[in-house]
């Protein structure tokens, strides 16, 4: 029987920090527009900031609908997902506004020293900050969902961008179809990307 919750609890937190991959999903506020689902991996990228609020960093890749779907007026919908393929079978839910941060924003150096610094050594591919502020939080049985072994994380992301400079990354996102606009044609992230700030 699934449940609903107030917050996010600190069995819900250890819960959440324990997943090697999540999904995130959002949507343009047309209703001929394309949602999108993406998963999300690499370790310490997502943090619990509060018992309303979560971040995860948005590095580089081939497109940026969920920037452009956060920072659509009106809109603002995000939808995170974990699920247990070891252990109990759980799925846990957080429905919420969602914020996309950007390089330039004041509070980007603060909230980026919140992430291990090992998990986020390639700072030079971070677009944004994506902060989710919880509406529902919720869990039910994830009594389909297989059992599976984690074998151990993939370093190619982080391989590839680390080899490249500030220059180099923004001429890959310029280099992209769907970074500044999204399938829709939403504003997503500007180009060239604003200067990363000095760390905290």
């Amino acid at each position: 029987m699934g449940k609903t919750y107030e917050r996010i609890d600190g069995r819900l937190r250890a819960f959440i920090e324990e997943q090697p991959v999540y999904f995130t999903a959002t949507a343009p506020l047309s209703g001929d527009g394309h949602v999108n689902l993406s998963p999300k991996g690499r370790r310490g990228t997502l943090v619990v900031l509060d018992e309303l609020t979560l971040a995860y960093v948005d590095f580089g890749g081939s497109s940026a609908e969920t920037v452009a779907h956060l920072r659509e007026p009106g809109n603002g919908r995000i939808t995170l997902m974990w699920t247990a393929f070891t252990g109990p079978p759980t799925v846990v839910r957080v429905h919420g506004d969602g914020e996309a941060v950007l390089r330039d924003d004041p509070r980007w150096p603060a909230l980026f020293a919140r992430f291990p610094e090992e998990a986020v050594k390639d700072q030079i591919s971070a677009r944004a900050i994506i902060l989710v502020h919880a509406r529902r939080v919720s869990d039910s049985c994830g009594f389909a969902v297989p059992l599976m072994e984690y074998r151990e994380e993939r370093t190619l992301h982080a391989d590839f961008f680390n080899r490249k400079t500030e220059e180099e990354f923004n001429t890959y996102c310029e280099g992209k179809e769907h970074i500044a606009d999204s399938i829709d044609g939403l504003p997503a992230l500007p180009l060239p990307l604003p200067p990363l700030p000095p760390a905290e």
